[in-house]
Parts: C-alpha cells; sequence; structure tokens
C-alpha cells in the first residue's frame, strides 16, 4: 500500500472545473475547501438550506447532477448510499445521467461510503462511459471535512493517483493509496468496524468507573496514555470534559451520526458474510448501532451510545462470573 503525502491548502493544481455533488453535512465543507484552493465549484444538492450555505461559499449551484457535470473536468459525488452514487452515474430515477453528461476523460471520484461491490461497478460504469474513476471514502467527520484535514482512503489505477490526489489535497490531511477500484471502500469499512467497535468498549470502560467512583478525567488521563489509547477516546471521548472538542460537550449534536455508524457497520457485516469471516464483535456492534440509530441516538453523535450503556443491562447480555 503507498501513502502519497499531500500538502493540503497548497493552491497546486488549481483552476479545474469540478463538479460537486452532494453538499451536506461533509461535502458541502469539501466543496467550500476547493473553492478556497482556487477551483470552479459547481454543485447540487436537492436539499435547499443546504444549497443556500453553498453559495455562500462560492459554489454556483446547477438545476441537476447531469448540469454541473456538463463542464467539468472532475465529479466528485458524497452521497448516502450505493443506490444513489449509481443513479447519479447512470440517470436513474429521472436523472440525466451524469456519466453521459461530463466531458470525455472526465475523473470522477466518489468520496461516498457505500458496498465495495457498488465501487466497483460504478467505476466499471465510469470507465465504459469513456471516463476515469476513483473510490475516495473519507474518515475524520464533519470537523475534518471543514479543517481540510480528512484522510482518503483511495481505489484507483496507480497510473492517475498523483491527479486524483492533487484533487484531494485542498480537503486532505492525508491521501493513501489502498489498491485498485473498491479497496479504498474496503479500507473504509474495516476501519469504521474498528471505531464502532472501540467507541462501545471506551463507553462501557467510562461507565464501569463511574460505577467504581473514579472521575471521567481521572481514566482519561489514565487509559489516554496507556494500552487502552485510541481515538474514541482521545479524539472522540464519549463523556464531556476530558476533550473539550468531541461532540460530548456539545449535547452529542453529530460529527458523525449514529444510523451512519450504524450503515457503515451493515456494510461490513455484508462484506464479512461474502468472504465468510468471522467478526462477532463487529455484528454485536452492528446490532447495538442498528437499535440505537433507529431510537433514541437517530440525531446524535455515534458516541452517545454512552447513553444507551447507562441504561438497564439488556437481558440475555449478563455474563456468568466466576470465582
Amino acid at each position: 500500500m503507498s501513502t502519497p503525502d499531500t500538502s493540503h491548502n497548497t493552491g497546486q493544481n488549481t483552476g479545474q472545473n469540478v463538479a460537486f455533488i452532494g453538499l451536506g453535512n461533509m461535502g458541502g465543507p469539501m466543496a467550500a475547501n476547493l473553492v478556497k484552493a482556487g477551483h470552479t465549484v459547481t454543485g447540487y444538492d436537492p436539499v435547499p438550506a443546504a444549497a443556500e450555505q453553498a453559495i455562500g461559499n462560492g459554489i454556483t449551484m446547477a438545476a441537476s447532477p447531469a448540469d454541473a457535470a456538463a463542464n467539468a473536468d472532475v465529479v466528485i459525488t458524497m452521497l448516502p448510499t450505493g443506490d444513489h452514487v449509481l443513479d447519479v452515474y447512470l440517470g436513474r430515477r429521472g436523472n440525466d445521467a451524469v456519466l453521459q453528461a461530463a466531458p470525455a476523460g472526465a475523473l470522477f471520484i466518489d468520496c461516498s461510503t457505500i458496498a465495495v461491490q457498488d465501487a466497483t461497478a460504478a467505476a466499471q460504469h465510469a470507465n465504459e462511459a469513456g471516463h476515469r474513476a476513483a473510490d475516495a471514502p473519507v474518515s475524520g467527520g464533519a470537523v475534518g471535512a471543514a479543517a481540510g484535514s480528512l484522510t482518503f482512503m483511495v481505489g484507483a489505477p496507480a497510473d492517475f493517483i498523483e491527479e486524483v490526489s492533487s484533487i484531494l489535497d485542498p480537503m486532505a490531511g492525508r491521501v493513501v493509496h489502498c489498491g485498485e477500484p473498491g479497496a479504498g471502500q474496503a479500507a473504509k469499512i474495516c476501519n469504521n468496524m474498528i471505531l464502532g467497535i472501540s467507541m462501545i468498549a471506551v463507553s462501557e470502560a467510562f461507565v464501569l468507573g463511574e460505577r467504581l467512583g473514579l472521575t471521567h478525567q481521572a481514566l482519561f488521563d489514565v487509559a489516554s496514555t496507556a494500552s487502552g489509547q485510541c481515538w474514541a477516546l482521545t479524539t472522540n471521548c464519549p463523556v464531556p470534559g476530558p476533550v473539550p472538542t468531541s461532540p460530548a460537550n456539545r449535547d452529542y449534536a453529530p460529527g458523525f451520526a449514529s444510523p451512519l455508524m450504524a450503515k457503515d457497520l451493515t456494510l461490513a457485516m455484508k462484506a464479512a458474510d461474502l468472504t465468510d469471516t468471522d467478526a462477532r464483535l463487529g455484528q454485536m456492534a452492528t446490532n447495538i448501532y442498528r437499535q440505537f440509530g433507529m431510537g433514541e441516538g437517530r440525531e446524535s453523535d455515534f458516541s452517545a451510545i454512552i447513553n444507551e450503556i447507562r441504561k438497564e443491562p439488556v437481558e440475555g447480555l449478563h455474563v456468568e462470573r466466576t470465582a
């Protein structure tokens, strides 16, 4: 795996026409950083509030995804599911096909988190239409999107990875070439399986610590410099106080919403089934986040799972204790 380093916001390779489709909590600030780097960005989002904010960030709004892509050198998508990506690419559900609207040889970069098989299908359709394609899902949440410090996991042929990296550069802290198309999505779902499991573990530890009389700060000071150290603890700490920038200090307003974690874990479990991978903790985390994301956690950050853990234990989950 090669890991080309990027120096974000350098202004290199500016002046390209970029179509950006999907300008929500992640796509909006990502597109704004492309404008700051000197690219001309034409966007599309069906949500009026997202479109209004994009205009304020210097993005020209188009009437449809196909209109956004009509003069684009690069087409970036940031959409909820693989079906949405393929709908936009192929012109399904009443849309004009973006693959047909874009100039020949355009570079398509999908930054959504979708199934590996959907990513490879999207790349194949793009290639068949005379374009080049990469999947480049991200890690870093809304904070990283605004700061231009996202990690991009890229699946693309090696012969144009440097071009992909130069486009992603204003939005990135790091760009990692994971392999051929689909490999970026594979890396993303594996990473988020680790994240989902570790957030539950960190939350359980804090609840246990509370009940044993530990302060949050004391547990954090130990675990953050000992073998329990992880991103879920030191960056997205599920209790207010120790990490002032974590969502726990904003009543769990989502940087990464619980339903999105449930979605990513579900993608990981589908991949585990396809590859006959024993992922028991992954499946447990998926079940926990599915239930939480459909209920009280549907509008909360995934770290709010700690509030679910504070409730009475679920029947059947007690572990037999031995002397």
